[in-house]
């Protein structure tokens, strides 16, 4: 939704006051990229996938009965969360799956009727009988 002209008057005079108080955070914070922190998560999580690699095939060498099975358990659950946690840092880089939903009236229904989104069953048909009462 964009702002209104009162609005970005509004953000520009406090963006200016925060030039003028304290130019050296204002310029740090205006040249910081997201981008930059989530790359960073996702080269961590591929480090500790490659930790994880390293001690599931430490826990199939060592002969230790049950610690095997609990070092390779280990190492399996250590790749699996760093794999999410480099998907979800990928998808926040990215930006994948941050679609809006569509906007909806105070009743719960669509506010643009032209433009149906993925509705369930009984709203189809709630949709269908207020069409066919109305005469269209």
């Amino acid at each position: 939704m964009p702002l209104s002209e009162h609005e970005q008057r509004m953000l520009e005079q406090i963006e200016s006051a925060l030039y003028a108080e304290d130019p050296k955070f204002a310029h740090a914070v205006r040249s910081t990229n997201p981008q930059v922190h989530y790359k960073r998560r996702i080269v961590k999580a591929a480090f500790g996938f490659v930790v994880g690699v390293c001690t599931l095939m430490a826990g199939l060498v060592i002969n230790a009965g049950t610690a095997t099975i609990a070092v390779s358990v280990t190492g399996f659950l250590l790749m699996v969360v760093s794999c999410v946690w480099a998907l979800t840092s990928w998808k926040r880089m990215t930006g994948v799956g941050d679609e809006a939903a569509p906007p909806q009236g105070g009743d719960g229904r669509q506010a643009d009727p032209a433009k149906p989104a993925k509705a369930g069953f009984m709203e189809r048909m709630e949709e269908r009988w207020r069409r066919r009462t109305e005469g269209d």
